[in-house]
């Protein structure tokens, strides 16, 4: 069994140098490859750290076309058996790809997994969840922002949660392990999706085949959630108000016209998008 590791940059450049040296001081056992995509980076920074690492193999894209076209770029580059798609902003401990994997394969019937993410602070990210629609999306927004709050019956329950291995709707592609197999067999991330829901249209499509979606909290990974969002918010918030409509369009269609009434009268609604 082979591992390809997939991580997207895009600048971050010193996020990337942590999650490279992590993977570096405290490699996975299982024989593994690691590519980082560049989505056409425009700063410097990228270049002084790739250099140190010379066993990493680097991918470096015309333009930025964004998480899911990236990632599919380096899944069609690699050749293992498992890919591990895993975001610039995460340190990975020593023995959570080895146990990520271990966790997969001992459940036939799941074409992917994701470990339990939690920050430099230790705090729990609620990194998976039921499938979006109007209602469910309005829920997980809630159980997020009343989490970050410290509500104690909430974050009581987003903390035992996320300590119990179960199958879920979606896991966070922030760190998501899946077969190539698997990934094949839908035709890897719909690209439609620029940045953000492409990781839960992806377990959507793995579902769809009758496969099922591992959230593994045995692993755990340090997740810096949130950075690319506070350097950038309004260019982010496009992105993923886009990224919002086109999954609505594609999963609840009769849905769409609503949310971009909705967005619409907010003043939300992204340039373009009639």
């Amino acid at each position: 069994m082979t591992l390809s590791i997939i991580i997207v940059a895009y600048n971050a450049s010193d996020e990337l140098a942590r999650c490279l040296e992590s993977l570096h001081l405290t490699p996975p056992s299982i024989a593994h490859d690691i590519t980082v995509v560049d989505n056409a980076s425009t700063e410097r920074g990228l270049d002084l750290v790739l250099p140190r690492w010379p066993g990493v193999r680097v991918l470096a894209l015309e333009r930025n076309r964004g998480f899911a076209a990236g990632n599919n770029a380096g899944i069609r580059a690699t050749r293992g058996e498992l890919l591990l798609l895993l975001n610039s902003d995460t340190v990975v401990p020593s023995g959570a790809i080895d146990t990520l994997v271990a966790r997969l394969r001992a459940h036939p019937h799941a074409a992917a997994a994701g470990p339990r993410l939690i920050d430099a602070a230790g705090r729990v990210e609620l990194s998976f969840g039921p499938m979006i629609s109007p209602l469910a999306e309005l829920r997980q927004k809630a159980t997020v922002a009343l989490h970050a709050a410290r509500v104690p019956p909430v974050a009581r329950w987003v903390d035992e949660g996320t300590r119990r291995e179960q199958y879920v709707d979606w896991v966070s592609g922030a760190s998501l392990l899946v077969s190539r197999a698997d990934a094949e067999a839908v035709g890897l991330l719909d690209e439609r999706f620029f940045l953000y829901t492409e990781d839960v249209d992806f377990c959507a499509a793995l579902r769809a085949r009758g496969r099922r979606i591992l959230f593994a909290p045995a692993a755990e990974v340090v997740h810096a959630r949130g950075r690319s969002r506070a350097s950038a918010p309004d260019v982010m918030n496009v992105a993923y108000r886009r990224s919002q409509i086109a999954f609505y369009e594609k999963h609840h269609p009769r849905w769409a016209p609503l949310l971009r009434a909705y967005l619409r009268l907010k003043g939300a609604l992204p340039p373009g998008v009639d």
